[in-house]
């Protein structure tokens, strides 16, 4: 979530509809109460939302951007998680109102491709989802969907996607929790062709990506993440500390603590919005020390002298960085 001065102001939304469309998968629409157009968005947007527990947590919108009269977000009922998605879930009923913020957007389609390839790993469906709608209705670039679950039940907006008319466009693949059964991305990535990638999911999916797509141009190759997830285990973290060039402030990062997290406790406002080292928002200039990089958006170059510190770490005991504020 981005920082307050940086997130789009709140309205309260009328839940419209709430239906489950897979196992632990909820559809959810909410329209504006007096029956007004809402604000617009672009493909691969999102809100956020006050959940009745009153957690903070982001969807992506996955309805057509023409529709100005609703907004649709699909939900994950997350029995591990911290709570957000069970109260959003089992707590929400139609009629109710929830606090919605204005749409925004980290993911959007940018540039102008020859076709788009897009990457969906089980809920990372639901941006790529506005942008399908929004190209199928426009009559925009081509492109093709590959799209992976576990198994079909588990599977949001199967039928949708299934219909005849995404016949050649869409690829579906249920791999049944057999890794041997993981569906082969390289042929799909092996040649550009002028082609943009966007891909969202699980962080070992976009890792594998990442991986396969080094010979791309950066630009082209675009990640969503909103599971949170990170790509080390917090038992492997060890404390450190980051001093702001500016004023030589010393902040200490402990253990299993961001830089992010640190930095906002001690009254620094730095703009984000994943906190999973995918959307490019928290990206802040590194002037010293040595980092351990886990996002998946900076090039090589580019980590050289700039860190995404919602998700990276430090290899050495310090590192002074350039906040923007």
């Amino acid at each position: 979530m981005a920082s307050p001065s940086n997130e789009p102001p709140m309205s309260e939304l009328l839940v419209s509809a709430l239906d489950a469309i897979a196992n632990g998968i909820y559809r959810i629409e909410l329209v504006d109460p007096n029956g007004d157009n809402l604000p617009e968005f672009t493909p691969g947007a999102h809100v956020r939302i006050e959940t009745p527990s009153g957690q903070m947590r982001h969807y992506s919108l996955c309805n057509d951007p023409d529709e100005q009269d609703r907004y649709v977000i699909a939900v994950k009922r997350e029995e591990e998680g911290t709570g957000g998605s069970r109260s959003l879930v089992d707590e929400t009923r139609v009629g109710d109102r929830l606090k919605v913020s204005a749409p925004r957007n980290d993911f959007e389609l940018t540039g102008n491709p020859a076709r788009y390839i897009f990457i969906a790993g089980g809920i990372g469906i639901t941006p790529i989802l506005s942008m399908i709608h929004h190209l199928q209705a426009t009559g925009g670039k081509p492109f093709k969907l590959y799209y992976l679950t576990r198994e079909p039940s588990q599977t949001a907006f199967l039928e949708e996607l299934s219909a005849p008319e995404y016949r050649g466009k869409v690829v579906i693949h249920h791999d049944h929790g057999d890794p041997d059964n993981s569906y082969d991305l390289w042929p799909v990535l092996e040649q550009p062709k002028g082609a943009h990638i966007y891909c969202c999911g699980p962080r070992g999916l976009m890792e594998a990506v990442r991986d396969m797509t080094g010979h791309w141009t950066p630009s082209s190759v675009h990640f969503e993440d909103f599971g949170g997830s990170q790509s080390a285990s917090t038992t492997e973290d060890t404390p450190f500390t980051v001093r702001l060039h500016k004023t030589g402030e010393a902040i200490p990062v402990p253990a299993g603590v961001s830089i992010l997290e640190a930095l906002r406790v001690n009254g620094h406002h730095v703009p984000y919005s994943c906190e999973s080292g995918t959307c490019g928002s928290c990206r802040t200039r590194l002037l010293e020390g040595e980092a351990e990089h886990r996002d998946l958006v900076l090039s090589e170059a580019e980590r050289q002298n700039h860190i995404m510190v919602c998700v990276s770490r430090a290899r050495s005991k310090e590192l002074v960085i350039d906040l923007a504020e």
